[in-house]
């Protein structure tokens, strides 16, 4: 499948590359992503949109080859590799009482700028998750990826919970990342969406990724 247009002039070799991807329940995919590019995937519910993202993100058994700026996940340990290659969840998961625990003291204030950004406040930071509504439990959970500095970010519906102003809000700083060479799979189901974001577009049907017609 060839590579997505990144906004600016493209990189020679492709940020994030996979080649027989594949599992019992969906693929084999072949896909490249440039560095600064965003790809955004679509598809009816059930058709392995987040299956083709976890398995990127080394959550569930597959094979096939998967390289990072040329580098292959095989080489490097499965923490450090989701720490480069986060994968954001549709539904976010949240394992401590309190949003601060789940963020490095070292990103701490990075953290709480970007709540500030996206509208959700410091003090969310310092509560308990218990208190957040969906809205702000998936841009803290975008968040937690984004403190990470990663050269690549794996979404999944991102901002499917939010409002209008907070949807401009993730978008204007996911563009901004994108200027600054971060490479962004999206999964979306709003077409408009993938256009505000320069994306290429894609679809999954029965499991399988084609470029969107």
């Amino acid at each position: 499948m060839p590579s997505s247009a990144p906004p600016g002039e493209p990189s020679s070799e492709p940020r994030l590359s996979l080649h027989g991807l594949q599992s019992d329940l969906a693929g084999p995919f072949d896909f490249s992503l440039p560095a600064g590019a965003c790809a955004a995937v679509s598809g009816a519910s059930g058709s392995g949109k987040s299956l083709f993202l976890r398995m990127i993100a080394d959550l569930d058994p597959h094979e096939g080859d998967v390289r990072l700026d040329g580098g292959s996940r095989a080489a490097m340990a499965a923490t450090d590799w989701r720490r480069r290659v986060p994968y954001v969840a549709a539904e976010s998961g949240w394992w401590r009482d309190t949003v601060v625990e789940h963020f490095e003291p070292e990103r701490l204030g990075k953290a709480r700028g970007l709540a500030e950004r996206l509208g959700v406040g410091t003090a969310q930071v310092d509560g308990p998750v218990i208190r957040l509504s969906t809205g702000e439990r998936q841009r803290l959970a975008l968040i937690r990826a984004l403190v990470l500095d990663s050269p690549v970010l794996l979404l999944d519906e991102p901002t499917g919970p939010l409002d209008p102003v907070s949807v401009g809000q993730v978008e204007d700083l996911l563009r901004e990342r994108l200027a600054a060479g971060v490479s962004v799979l999206l999964v979306s189901h709003d077409p408009a969406q993938a256009v505000r974001l320069g994306a290429a577009r894609y679809v999954m049907r029965d499991r399988r990724l084609a470029p969107a017609a």
